[in-house]
């Protein structure tokens, strides 16, 4: 305790002692294009049911995406990186060597259709791999353990009165792809998808006064999403670089958040490309 504290007061003093005065380095601008997941994994807490998919190899989505990519090209980036692991970025560059080649017909998933599309338009070498699924304390591992513990985890999820703040995540089936990324991706509806972190699971108690639910989106979530951030920082780059990172659109209500204030990186809104497109160009 005592070797903590002093680290803490160290920290402090670092913090409040005087300081020349500071000036901005450059920065490496980052956009963040907030999408839904195009192949309908369902492997999160949005669920899609099947009637209300829609097939993006189809017309006219496949349209819209196309006008989504050329779009965003204009953004001119030098980096894409996509929702998918590290430890699989041999796969991921092996699919794409192929993909630009030719020899790969797009897949549904957001990484083919927006990711490789982007990058192999703009003759990139690849794409990196950010993903990271976040590290929980000991006893949430524990929970996970224990199927009775869990599933009252389960039950207070989907019978929560915190039910009557919820923002819809999902607007039905999708008529335009372009629509619905502008949706996904304005400031207020980023926002308010936070608002739902500080609810349900967040106030989830096994025992009055415990902190289970806090402990739990602080791995789920917070620790997912400031990994991912990391993970964006590992790749070499400089301010001359222009950073693509194409990711399930929740994670804006941090990602968005830490790229604003970050002094390494200018955050861009995806916004005014996307209303570029379609029918809502000027």
């Amino acid at each position: 305790m005592r070797i903590l504290l002093l680290f803490i007061s160290t920290i402090i003093a670092c913090v409040a002692s005087p300081a020349q005065e500071w000036t901005q380095p450059p920065q490496t601008q980052v956009m963040t294009l907030g999408v839904f997941h195009f192949a309908y994994p369902n492997l999160d807490a949005i669920i899609v049911a099947e009637e209300d998919q829609i097939s993006v190899l189809d017309e006219p989505y496949q349209s819209e995406i196309i006008s989504i990519a050329t779009a965003i090209e204009k953004f001119n980036p030098t980096i894409v990186c996509v929702e998918n692991r590290p430890e699989r970025q041999q796969h991921i560059d092996s699919l794409y060597l192929l993909y630009k080649s030719g020899r790969l017909k797009p897949r549904k998933n957001e990484i083919y259709q927006l990711g490789f599309r982007i990058a192999a338009n703009l003759n990139l070498p690849g794409v990196y791999c950010i993903d990271d699924m976040g590290r929980h304390y000991d006893n949430i591992n524990e929970l996970f353990q224990d199927s009775v513990r869990l599933t009252g985890l389960v039950d207070y999820y989907r019978n929560s009165p915190d039910s009557i703040y919820q923002v819809p995540a999902f607007s039905g089936k999708i008529s335009s792809i372009i629509d619905e990324l502008i949706r996904k991706n304005s400031p207020d509806y980023i926002t308010e998808r936070l608002s739902i972190y500080l609810l349900n699971p967040f106030k989830y108690e096994e025992e009055p006064g415990d902190f289970l639910g806090v402990d739990f989106e602080t791995g789920r979530w917070y620790n997912r999403n400031l990994r991912i951030f990391r993970n964006v920082q590992r790749i070499p780059h400089s301010p001359d670089d222009r950073i693509l990172l194409i990711v399930g659109a929740e994670h804006l209500n941090l990602l968005n958040l830490f790229f604003d204030v970050s002094k390494e990186y200018e955050f861009v809104s995806p916004l005014p490309y996307l209303e570029s497109t379609g029918e809502n160009a000027p």
